[in-house]
């Protein structure tokens, strides 16, 4: 077998972590694996892993010889050291929210758009985590009825914001009354704002949901979004509601959603079965339960969507990507 040489870019953090874990979990053919810091002042070991310190002078000559480059250091960062990596030969799978619009760039979730990585220029994109869960649960039913318009909630958890995030509600339930990451005290709260407020009143994070579900399923989809983060430390939820072209019944989605990649239904409600961020944590599946036919609507069904962000909302789904650039022999 093939071996491969990866470099992780933004490693020290939540997702960074995450990728480095997948990789071993997944037995991803990694010949040399190089963690590469923009934040250091030179090359350090750190719990026994040698990070490399880059710069815009050294970058070119340090992804020489890199396969495939995991990044997930921040969108401005990935603004500079992406196109240099690609340039270099590497295959950047970035994390960011930098190229995801970008027309040149695909932006990719296995399960859904598989075949859209033989487009890649030397970069593409990893969708925000909220959307990437929800479209491989859309994906089967939008094959079958062709999906018209998206309502969707978000339950998000604080490690979609980061380390110090989740660091902030472990005071807090602690006793902390300090307040660093969020706009306000997040234990025992719910804060219906994610980024930052668009022109047109939602949010950034509302925005990527509409969009990015365009780019990557059908851009005659109609998406609303409202996204809200909740004091869980790990696995988002959504609640959305789906009108389809073409009648989809319960007991036809169910079957749909058994057979399709990437999903496990948990569904009976006699039984208080249905999926919660508990069950979903270090799990690579997206969990659907709470199958209903809305019954306002000719063709509406409800679902409540559940996956850990941090791995199939992020490193899971960019270490996939690396797995199709093998399969399809684009490394």
């Amino acid at each position: 077998m093939s071996k491969y040489n990866v470099a992780i870019v933004g490693v020290r953090g939540a997702v960074g972590q995450e990728m480095l874990k997948i990789l071993k979990q997944r037995n991803f053919p990694v010949d040399q694996l190089r963690c590469f810091s923009t934040s250091l002042d030179s090359d350090q070991e750190i719990d026994g892993l040698v990070y490399e310190c880059i710069n815009e002078e050294n970058a070119a000559e340090k992804f020489k010889g890199v396969h495939v480059g995991l990044f997930s250091p921040g969108a401005s960062v990935s603004k500079i050291f992406a196109p240099i990596a690609a340039k270099a030969g590497c295959v950047v799978i970035d994390n960011t929210s930098q190229f995801r619009m970008d027309p040149d760039v695909p932006l990719v979730v296995p399960e859904v758009n598989p075949e859209d990585v033989k487009k890649h220029k030397g970069i593409i994109a990893n969708p925000n985590c909220s959307t990437i869960q929800m479209v491989v649960a859309l994906k089967p039913l939008h094959d079958f009825g062709k999906i018209k318009r998206v309502v969707v909630s978000t339950y998000q958890s604080v490690s979609g914001a980061g380390g110090a995030a989740i660091k902030e509600l472990e005071d807090q339930e602690k006793g902390s009354c300090d307040i660093n990451t969020f706009q306000y005290q997040i234990c025992r709260n719910l804060i219906p704002q994610i980024d930052v407020p668009q022109d047109n009143l939602y949010t950034k994070e509302e925005m990527k949901m509409v969009n990015e579900t365009k780019k990557i399923m059908d851009p005659s989809i109609k998406v609303t979004a409202t996204c809200v983060r909740v004091p869980v430390f790990r696995a988002h939820s959504e609640s959305v509601n789906i009108e389809t072209e073409k009648k989809i019944s319960r007991e036809k989605a169910i079957e749909l959603l058994q057979n399709a990649p990437g999903v496990t239904v948990i569904d009976d409600l006699s039984k208080n079965q249905y999926p919660m961020p508990l069950d979903a944590q270090d799990k690579d599946d997206t969990y659907v339960g709470r199958i209903r036919e809305d019954e306002t609507i000719d063709n509406g069904l409800n679902l409540w969507v559940v996956s850990d962000n941090l791995r199939k909302g992020a490193a899971l789904n960019a270490v996939q990507i690396a797995e199709l650039l093998i399969n399809y022999k684009l490394i």
